[in-house]
């Protein structure tokens, strides 16, 4: 495949509909002289038939310009040479092309240093015409992920690219090129230089695909998970007990693909089971892993940190981790649930029961675990909205207790309001003010307050 500029040979008419807000941008920058062109993504979607959801823009007008031009407009500027401009609630990039060394930047030496080929192509709506130089459009239609000219020098420019590549085949359904496939291993350690915020988003980008495993066995060959996550690696080639067909690192990935295509439940998936090899341990020639479900809780907790993720993120990651080894039977009671639920959360019960359900199916055993979990989520969603779980549904809340007590707002409240959840839990029906009042005196008579 020839990898070189043609302008002439791939320049062809085309008609593409873009937003109004992007025609006007376009419009503006043309009336004072500077040429623009539609790139990218937005691009590419049209050749592949997708609907284009980010709509980026090149120009030969450098930022301040960009600026002074759209005054009259909110924007903001983040990137280098990039300006945001802001049209209600959608975000349009405007970036300044890039030129070759001791070149003027031009559309066409701009093109040539983006990522991919599927990526380098523009339009220029004015004229209804897409420049395609580097054949973007041949290697669309033969579905292959190949970089720009010379893969080590686009993946020096941005080491991420490397994870683009693989996030990208992904989401297409791609392969990478043998060239732009061979030259990543050796440019790994470069994935170092990129800040853990960039790599996070990318990483979550792969963890929505459809079929997560595949990228994520990418990047072990890539050299690139060591980078990463290198605890997840510490599980390859692990064995697991007679509960499992698989390896620690085989059914961390099943898990994952297993589980519904939600943010937070993909990392709990991909983080639950981080922990076993630290904790694996032999007894009587049998494997055990005790405690892992803690200790992966808090592993996830710190490479959430590492890696940025917000308070709230990490948070409800954490808890999936902490609860997932849930080994229902029949006979549990009814008050059993209830502490489930309350353990878990009930904002995040619906989360647990899909990541055990996706961890069952990941042992790789037919065995009758699924059908107890479905069980288990029939009389969840039976009790959920009509039971006690939280100390909100509680009859007595903190200002009562108070009152009763004789107190002011210290810890006791909470200590108070805790123990009369934990009654209630198992006897639901004293849930009444009355009831709960005199349980309170009770305590207190006792001193267990």
């Amino acid at each position: 495949m020839i990898n070189t500029p043609n302008e002439n040979l791939n320049k062809f008419p085309i008609k593409i509909e873009i937003p109004g807000f992007v025609g006007f941008v376009l419009e503006r920058l043309d009336k004072m002289g500077f040429s623009s062109f539609v790139v990218g993504g937005a691009i590419r979607d049209q050749f592949i038939g997708r609907t284009a959801i980010d709509w980026d823009i090149a120009t030969d007008a450098v930022p301040d310009e960009i600026k002074s031009l759209f005054r009259d407009i909110t924007h903001f500027a983040l990137k280098h040479e990039t300006v945001t401009l802001v049209d209600s609630t959608t975000e349009y990039e405007v970036t300044s092309m890039r030129g070759i060394k001791g070149k003027k930047a031009d559309i066409l030496s701009d093109l040539a240093h983006r990522d991919f080929t599927i990526n380098a192509m523009a339009y220029d709506a004015l004229k209804s015409i897409v420049l395609d130089p580097f054949y973007g459009a041949s290697d669309i239609k033969a579905k292959r992920i190949r970089a720009v000219i010379d893969p080590a020098e686009r993946f020096k420019e941005d080491p991420l690219r490397m994870l683009r590549a693989v996030r990208i085949a992904g989401e297409l359904g791609f392969e990478i090129d043998k060239n732009t496939f061979n030259a990543i291993p050796a440019l790994a350690p470069l994935i170092t230089q990129v800040s853990n915020e960039r790599i996070r988003d990318e990483l979550i980008k792969i963890l929505m695909c459809a079929r997560p495993s595949g990228l994520l066995e990418m990047l072990q060959k890539f050299g690139l998970l060591e980078f990463i996550i290198p605890e997840l690696l510490e599980g390859y080639g692990m064995g697991q007990n007679l509960c499992h067909r698989f390896t620690v690192f085989e059914h961390i990935l099943d898990t994952v693909d297993n589980t519904p295509p939600d943010k937070i439940l993909r990392l709990a998936a991909l983080l639950h089971d981080i922990g076993k090899p630290r904790v694996r341990a032999e007894v009587e020639g049998k494997i055990h892993f005790y405690n892992h479900e803690a200790v992966s809780a808090k592993m996830a907790e710190e490479i959430m940190e590492r890696l940025r993720f917000s308070r709230d993120e990490i948070r409800s990651v954490t808890g999936l981790v902490l609860n997932h080894m849930v080994n229902y039977n029949l006979s549990w009671t009814d008050s059993a649930i209830r502490r489930l639920i309350r353990r878990a959360g009930r904002e995040d019960i619906s989360d647990l029961i899909a990541l055990r359900r996706a961890d069952i199916i990941a042992h790789g055993k037919n065995d009758d675990k699924l059908a107890l979990i479905n069980h288990l989520e029939e009389r969840v969603d039976m009790m959920t909205h009509n039971t006690v779980t939280n100390i909100s549904d509680l009859a007595l809340d903190g200002k009562k207790v108070m009152a009763i007590l004789s107190i002011g707002q210290c810890q006791k409240v909470g200590e108070a309001l805790e123990m009369l959840l934990d009654l209630i839990i198992e006897s639901p029906e004293m849930n009444t003010e009355e009831i709960l009042t005199e349980k309170l005196r009770e305590l207190r008579n006792k001193k267990a307050i």
